[in-house]
């Protein structure tokens, strides 16, 4: 898999003694993109002014860089600098953060661990894309260290948790804004691209909480994302997965949003899961619009979370709770330890890639 130009990824770097500022990944380099193109939005620490400025700059912009890269490299090379030589930041600054539950394979699963002989589905899960309001505060760029969240884990108990688990996840980051009351226009006008994402949980902790109003404190401790946001430009785009019942009006695709995705799990370096995006029911056209269906506006830099990515078979879980049924059938990894979910020291890493691309990786470690 390749780093290449069709997939030029942006991200924020620094190097020592300077300011961050924005690049993109080409090989085991990153082009400085401030020196090389001569244009101040891309000395900014963040993503977030050049997303502002819409569709059309995104398509021109990297059509550039794709010129630069492919054209006469006498100028463009003295702007290129090993990733060996930079730190990698928090690529944007986040400003909303929503979390959604879009995989049929992981609700289901879930749905049988805490209802066994009940409809593993609830009512309305497939009439919308269910989810909730996230923290945007602790969104951490990869490699951050994640401690292990407390509290309460039943009536009168308090203290650390002891199921703390992962959830591979892709991101959706927001460029163009809405105002309020405007639901969003088409998908690819506000979306700018993806990023890999860990959505932390607190297992017992959610397991108290989470009835009447959802996850709160076992979610908000941490989420991990890549230092890469892939372009939506450079994705490959497949159908979406057939939906039963059809949707409400507003959720009805319009344009073929389904991603051929392979996403892999690995725990201390062990891959012990390779969930596949393609599996996904709702696709990230239809949250954008259940998301501001309302009136709620977007903002730049909003992140929106497709939930744990999980296919149909045991080993494509994205989740520990699913991977070990919630404790009941623990892991066996290679070196003859077992897990059922996360110890202090454990490092867990998510990458994917989508046909020849490489979506790099979100890695966090325990502790």
């Amino acid at each position: 898999m390749t780093w290449g130009v069709d997939n030029l990824p942006y991200g924020v770097f620094s190097c020592p003694g300077e300011a961050p500022r924005v690049g993109v990944r080409y090989g085991d380099k990153v082009l400085d993109l401030a020196r090389a193109l001569h244009d101040e939005v891309f000395a900014a620490p963040s993503l977030n002014p050049f997303m502002a400025r819409g569709r059309a700059a995104w398509h021109d912009t990297r059509a550039l860089i794709q010129n630069k890269l492919t054209g006469d490299m006498s100028v463009t090379e003295r702007h290129l600098i090993p990733l060996e030589n930079v730190r990698m930041r928090l690529p944007f600054e986040v400003a909303d953060y929503v979390d959604f539950y879009c995989s049929i394979d992981h609700a289901s699963n879930i749905g049988k661990i805490f209802r066994p002989g009940s409809e593993p589905l609830q009512p309305n899960w497939r009439h919308l894309p269910v989810g909730y309001h996230g923290r945007s505060g602790t969104v951490v760029v990869s490699g951050t260290p994640v401690g292990r969240p407390q509290g309460q884990l039943g009536a009168g108990a308090f203290g650390p948790c002891q199921k703390l688990d992962i959830e591979a996840e892709l991101g959706f980051v927001v460029g163009v804004p809405t105002t309020m009351g405007s639901p969003a226009g088409a998908f690819e006008d506000h979306v700018f691209g993806v990023t890999l994402v860990n959505d932390w949980s607190a297992r017992d902790i959610q397991a108290w909480e989470y009835v009447p109003l959802g996850p709160f404190l076992a979610k908000s401790f941490a989420t991990s994302v890549s230092p890469w946001v892939t372009p939506l430009e450079a994705l490959p785009r497949i159908p979406g997965r057939a939906q039963d019942p059809e949707p409400a009006g507003y959720l009805r695709r319009r344009a073929d949003w389904g991603l051929d995705i392979s996403v892999e799990i690995l725990l201390n370096g062990e891959t012990v899961s390779r969930p596949p995006y393609s599996a996904m029911y709702w696709t990230p056209d239809q949250m954008l619009a259940h998301m501001t269906v309302n009136g709620a506006s977007l903002r730049t830099g909003d992140l929106f979370a497709s939930g744990t990515i999980s296919g149909p078979d045991p080993g494509e879980r994205g989740s520990l709770i699913e991977l070990t049924w919630n404790g009941s059938d623990p892991l066996k990894l290679a070196g003859g330890e077992t897990r059922t979910f996360l110890q202090d020291g454990d490092t867990v890493t998510i990458r994917a890639t989508a046909g020849g691309l490489t979506l790099g990786e979100v890695s966090g470690t325990v502790g």
